[in-house]
């Protein structure tokens, strides 16, 4: 076998199919014309309509080295980066295709004169498969190309190719490289192991279209579309048993080690982490090159994941300096001559990578110390709750894969779940707001912060002012000056209402939120005219929503402070979330509170708002904050000037939103709920001040209600209710055992139904113990030897009970055997007696009728 590197590979394909009349293309984008696809996942992406027909090749053969990658959509090997020999995020397809002109003889021959005869692999160590209805392949392989039948398998779907759940698919033929017995056990591709038996080429013949209705129609032309993967191939050529052993990924890990400064085979964990460097470098570089530009939608998002994964694998080896740069260097230098797009595009493809590598630098240092704090508290096997994942990525962009990643290295899962239901609910609040993390969208704001700086934010003094307009965005507003609180800390951002004097414009602000830090953007929905830049508005903020908003924020202070010294110091705050009506807090504790603990904290906070004491909310530094022992919340970004609420004379935290001046603001505080949100953490749920009393108010109208349809005073309901249970209960036994004496007092008649002794009947308006008395009652009646009775419950399923005389030569068990199966029920069974109850009433009369059978008894018509 001879050994050729990637370029040599390269160019000895590309020639041997120009040899053969195939036109040499070069290759695609990796951001494809198709509509179902992320990105380029395949040579044939580029020539899907030639397949389909729609539009018309202006070659009948062609020849490509197409790059690709999987990485995001239905094609995704992201995760498998690194940690196996064989996936890569970016890898080059080398393609052969024909448009209707040859067919599977000529593209079997070819390719096995190819991996023979021009690379030199030694046809004893190839195997091929075929899908196990193509016999035209089958024969083909074996009597033109000559490979032992014993080597040609037949593979189910993993032979049959579709590049996705709609468009061009058919059966293929793979060959397979086999690296010997040290690699796994023999068989095959079909039976062996899957590290011994390498993919190398992927011939399709494509034979049809699959439509959205998941029909297979007969395509106009067959044709041929092959793939063979250069990274493998390279492997298998240069003897080495993975592709990151390869010459290209020899040169890119070097630079790798040389930026971060770790080593290969120091550990497993830093070669994965050296691996991904080099992977996703390759990847980012092209995707950039081809225009793909950071985002948080679509292929933008994944082109993000992949350098954050990249930038997090650097900081897992201990690199503080940026690496991403230096990597897009050396791939530039490695595949330019290939990819002359590469030189052209380096300096741009570099600043991009490099200022998106920064950003995230300063997201995962804060990012994965509060996540560190969580995943201490928990053991292995555990799981993060949902609201805190999204905290991270919502307040901080940290993204929830990364999350997931770093839990996982820990043993311990993420709800996503719970972190896609707290999405759910973001984007309810706001549709703005769920791009204005997009890097396209952010340049007009961060041009409006550059220019006249942070927003002036005057919403705790005034909940009116006049204000200019900076920049109109859509359906966003920037002020210079606002009364609107931005959400964050976990209270909601402020609504109200914009109006222009000099025009008659006027919107209703749905939102206000944080496009980036210190910048203030309003969420509106025009009411009458346009809001210009320039326009002079008067701010007005909803003042009974925002003192809903002041009265719950302040509570889960006073809240935090009670459950401290309820539950003890241990306690501490994991999350919140501040709205008008309502407010939810989330706390480390190890079990569910009692209902007397509940209590305890609802009496304490509640003393402390009657006590009515001021509220002093003011800045200050972090290290003075720190010297008077204010607690920081959780989630919260704290620079060297904060915020310190002293809530009373017990409550001392950091915070930023806005409060009540006086704790009797707050009014009545009542705990709605207590639930458990993951391992230790505890969440309640709680209401404050004319919220309170209109759920007080509720509930005393369903307690005078209930008193009197019990005619009773709303003073003794409790022991109102005590007696008309107690009524009940003796009515319905009452009414059982006069079923029941009616019940027996059928047994001689269903005595003298017998057939050769055996009584099997259904009997209804009878209740389990009614049934098993009624069975027992009959069966002891002279002449009877088996009896089995069945009925139908009020509950909605089905008894059945069955007797039987010793020395008669039936077993009870055995006669219903079969019938409780018919009712889906069980039961232990017995030889003289047994009772199985089940669900299904319906197949009462088909169980009694199995028993029969079992009775040797005809079925009843």
């Amino acid at each position: 076998m001879k050994y050729l590197t990637a370029a040599e590979v390269r160019k000895a394909f590309v020639e041997f199919f120009a040899e053969r009349n195939h036109s040499h293309q070069p290759s695609a984008s990796l951001i494809p014309h198709d509509p179902t696809l992320l990105f380029t996942v395949a040579g044939m992406v580029p020539f899907k309509g030639y397949f389909t027909g729609e539009q018309q090749p202006p070659f009948d053969r062609a020849v490509t080295v197409q790059k690709c990658v999987r990485a995001g959509g239905k094609h995704n090997d992201l995760d498998e980066i690194g940690r196996t020999s064989r996936h890569l995020t970016f890898f080059e397809m080398l393609g052969n295709f024909s448009f209707g002109d040859y067919f599977k003889a000529d593209a079997c021959v070819w390719a096995w004169e190819f991996v023979t005869g021009v690379l030199g692999m030694d046809p004893e160590r190839l195997w091929v498969t075929v899908h196990h209805s193509d016999d035209e392949a089958a024969a083909i392989w074996r009597d033109q190309v000559g490979v032992p039948a014993e080597r040609i398998q037949r593979l189910g779907e993993d032979n049959y190719w579709r590049m996705a759940d709609v468009g061009p698919c058919g059966p293929c033929s793979e060959i397979f490289w086999d690296k010997g017995r040290e690699y796994g056990p023999d068989g095959g591709p079909a039976q062996g192991g899957d590290e011994r038996f390498v993919e190398v080429w992927n011939l399709v013949f494509m034979q049809f279209e699959s439509t959205p209705e998941g029909v297979e129609v007969p395509l106009p032309k067959p044709s041929i579309d092959t793939g063979l993967g250069l990274e493998r191939t390279v492997a298998v050529l240069q003897g080495v048993d993975s592709v990151f052993q390869t010459d290209e990924f020899v040169v890119l890990l070097d630079a790798a080690q040389r930026l971060t400064g770790a080593q290969l085979g120091e550990s497993e964990a830093r070669d994965v982490s050296l691996r991904i460097l080099a992977d996703h470098a390759r990847s980012t570089t092209f995707l950039v090159s081809d225009g793909v530009f950071p985002s948080n939608e679509d292929r933008g998002y994944v082109l993000r994941r992949i350098i954050r994964r990249a930038v997090r694998h650097a900081y897992l080896l201990g690199v503080e300096n940026p690496v991403m740069g230096g990597m897009v260097d050396a791939v530039t230098e490695l595949m330019g001559e290939a990819y002359p797009d590469l030189v052209r595009n380096h300096s741009y493809v570099r600043d991009v990578i490099d200022r998106e590598e920064q950003r995230f630098r300063q997201t995962l240092r804060i990012g994965q110390a509060i996540l560190d704090e969580r995943l201490e508290a928990l053991v292995e096997g555990e799981t993060l709750d949902g609201e805190a994942a999204f905290l991270l990525h919502d307040t901080y962009g940290f993204p929830l894969e990364v999350t997931v990643e770093i839990a996982a290295e820990r043993g311990v899962t993420v709800n996503c779940e719970g972190f896609e239901a707290e999405m759910s609910r973001q984007q309810q609040r706001a549709r703005s707001a769920r791009a204005v993390a997009d890097s396209d969208d952010l340049a007009p704001f961060v041009s409006v912060l550059s220019a006249t700086g942070p927003t002036d934010f005057c919403g705790r003094a005034e909940l009116t002012t006049t204000a200019r307009v900076l920049l109109v965005h859509g359906n966003r507003v920037v002020l210079d000056r606002t009364p609107f609180y931005a959400e964050s800390g976990g209270q909601i951002g402020d609504t109200g209402k914009l109006f222009c004097e000099a025009t008659g414009a006027e919107a209703q602000v749905v939102d206000t939120v944080y496009v980036v830090p210190d910048l203030h953007v309003h969420c509106f929905e025009a009411i009458s005219g346009e809001l210009r830049a320039g326009d002079e508005v008067t701010a007005s903020v909803d003042s009974e929503r925002r003192a809903g908003l002041r009265r719950n924020h302040t509570a889960t202070h006073i809240l935090h402070w009670a459950l401290r010294e309820v539950l003890g110091g241990h306690v501490k705050q994991q999350g919140s979330w501040v709205g008008p009506d309502r407010l939810r807090f989330d706390f480390s504790h190890y079990e569910a509170m009692t209902p007397e603990q509940i209590e305890a904290v609802e009496d304490l906070a509640n003393t402390e708002v009657l006590d009515n004491e001021s509220c002093r909310h003011y800045e200050t530094s972090m290290d003075h904050a720190k010297q008077i022992g204010a607690i920081a919340f959780f989630g919260d970004k704290y620079g060297d000037m904060v915020r310190v609420l002293e809530a009373g004379r017990h409550s001392l935290e950091l915070c930023g939103g806005t409060h009540v001046r006086s704790l009797g603001e707050i009014g009545a505080i009542h705990i709605t709920a207590e639930a458990s949100i993951g391992a230790n953490i505890r969440r309640l749920e709680a209401i404050t001040g004319p919220d309170t009393f209109k759920v007080m108010r509720h509930q005393k109208s369903l307690l005078d209600e209930l008193a009197r349809s019990l005619a009773v005073p709303a003073t003794d309901l409790v022991e109102g209710v005590a007696k008309r249970q107690n009524e009940t209960s003796a009515l319905r036994a009452e009414l059982a055992e006069l079923r029941r004496r009616i019940a027996l007092s059928r047994a001689p008649q269903l005595a003298e139904e017998a057939v050769s002794g055996v009584v099997i009947a259904r009997v209804d308006d009878v209740d389990r113990e009614g049934l098993r008395d009624l069975t027992m009652s009959i069966r002891n009646i002279e002449g009877v030897r088996a009896v089995v009775l069945g009925t139908a419950l009020e509950s909605g399923g089905a008894a059945l009970a069955a007797g039987a005389v010793e020395g008669s030569g039936f077993n009870a068990g055995e006669l219903i055997a079969e019938a409780k199966k018919a009712i889906s029920g069980g039961g232990r069974p017995a030889a003289d007696f047994c009772v199985a109850g089940g669900a299904d009433a319906q197949r009462l009369d088909e169980a009694l009728d199995l028993a029969r059978a079992a009775a040797g008894l005809k079925a009843q018509v």
